[in-house]
């Protein structure tokens, strides 16, 4: 087998004469245009005509990226797993795209020996996402997947290759322990560093704060969630990549404190915490051999500071997907705030989740709505009469806020804070999980 690497968590794997490329994100710009592949790859899609299958592990766009799917022969079927949600299916199917949906585990022959068995992260097991994520689903659930994300295991009887994509390690053990039984240790483990989001760079602190405090709690955790996917399977080899994006627009200024460990960053704290492994890098383009396990060329670093001079000189003027939206007016926003409170509210109930930190969310004409997380309702205030010790504030665009209040096929809040597009402040410093996790749901 064989591993070519784009960029980010597209790779493609073959085997004899049958391809199957991962997660194509190659073109465009994504969450809503501030996500963007630096440096820009000079792609030729007819490359990929011979594809066999294409695997997408999970609906976010640098996943599931629309403008490069819509680049990309229409008559390559689209691998995802049973997920007990429908979205990625439908949306695929939407676009005119085939889709083979497979059950948790499930072998799935691809060609010429090289079979996929994709795994949930959560492992069909709603009690395990339950206690990651507090999401409040029914216990009940058989064969489908309460989670988003997957894993994906691709071997010929000889060779595996694990790849674990965004995949939390907490959410991930009872399914590692699965794989790791059926498979034993992979030859090569595809293993995430990085942790999108928009903490620190869309929160309160001060810029001393965002790269010499807050940032580095960040960074630490995802490479040691890094490395507990490498101690855990114990590959023969392993490469960091998935992640890796710039921001575009006028959020490109925040790109300097997004404080995400750079890929050689990533594997230098691995091959100086583990040592049982042969760690790599590629550079686009560039492939690993597993027969051989070499790669066809060394990787060579992007140069940081150059790297953020063009963020902040050239892809700041870049436009947002929004930007050309009509301004909505302020009671364009408040008709959708009784449907949207209502869903939220149902979704706080359905967690068994109450406490007395309120939600701020600024609107048109200086106002904020003030969102009680105890079931008392909303408020219109103006924003000179704010006033709380126990708060979390959201701040977004008024026209991608537009979208997002009038539902998912718009926008939606998760890919605008994924995206850097909401701006943060909350006291205590206090992180509540569902808290957030209701606000997804605060939507027409």
């Amino acid at each position: 087998m064989k591993l070519k690497h784009f960029v980010s968590a597209t790779v493609l794997i073959e085997h004899n004469n049958t391809k199957v490329l991962c997660d194509p994100w190659l073109t465009g710009d994504e969450y809503y245009g501030s996500w963007t592949v630096h440096p820009k790859l000079d792609m030729d899609y007819s490359q990929f005509d011979d594809v066999d299958y294409i695997y997408i592990s999970h609906i976010h766009p640098d996943h599931f990226s629309r403008k490069t799917i819509e680049k990309l022969n229409k008559d390559i079927p689209i691998l995802i797993h049973n997920y007990d949600e429908k979205f990625l299916k439908m949306n695929l199917e939407r676009m005119g795209r085939e889709v083979i949906v497979l059950n948790h585990g499930e072998k799935f022959h691809c060609g010429d020996g090289l079979n996929i068995h994709i795994f949930a992260a959560d492992d069909c097991n709603p009690e395990v996402c339950f206690n990651f994520f507090g999401c409040g689903k029914s216990k009940s659930i058989d064969g489908g997947s309460v989670g988003i994300d997957t894993m994906a295991v691709f071997e010929d009887g000889k060779k595996t290759i694990l790849n674990v994509n965004d995949c939390p390690y907490e959410l991930s053990k009872l399914c590692l322990e699965r794989v790791l039984d059926k498979f034993g240790s992979p030859d090569l483990l595809l293993v995430g560093y990085a942790g999108a989001g928009s903490y620190p760079q869309c929160w309160h602190y001060t810029d001393e704060e965002k790269l010499n405090k807050y940032g580095i709690i960040k960074k630490n955790h995802f490479l040691n969630m890094g490395l507990d996917f490498i101690k855990k399977t114990q590959p023969k080899a392993y490469m960091p990549f998935a992640g890796t994006y710039t921001l575009s627009g006028r959020l490109a200024k925040l790109e300097r404190f997004r404080v995400v460990p750079r890929l050689e960053e990533a594997l230098d704290f691995y091959n100086d915490n583990y040592k049982d492994s042969y760690g790599f890098l590629l550079n686009s383009f560039d492939e690993f051999d597993l027969e051989i396990g070499k790669t066809t060329t060394d990787y060579i670093p992007n140069d940081w500071e150059k790297h953020i001079k063009y963020c902040e000189e050239v892809l700041i003027h870049n436009k947002y997907e929004f930007d050309d939206d009509i301004q909505p007016t302020l009671e364009q926003i408040l008709e959708l705030l009784p449907k949207a409170y209502e869903r939220y509210d149902n979704k706080r109930k359905q967690l068994l989740f109450s406490t007395d930190t309120n939600i701020y969310l600024y609107i048109p004409d200086n106002k904020m709505v003030k969102i009680s997380a105890d079931g008392s309702g909303y408020d219109i205030i103006n924003e000179s009469d704010f006033d709380d010790e126990k708060y979390v504030t959201y701040k977004v665009d008024d026209k991608l806020l537009y979208r997002i209040l009038q539902g998912p096929r718009f926008a939606h809040w998760n890919n605008a804070e994924i995206g850097s597009h909401i701006q943060f402040s909350r006291k205590p410093e206090v992180y509540e999980r569902k808290l957030y996790y209701s606000m997804n749901f605060f939507h027409a």
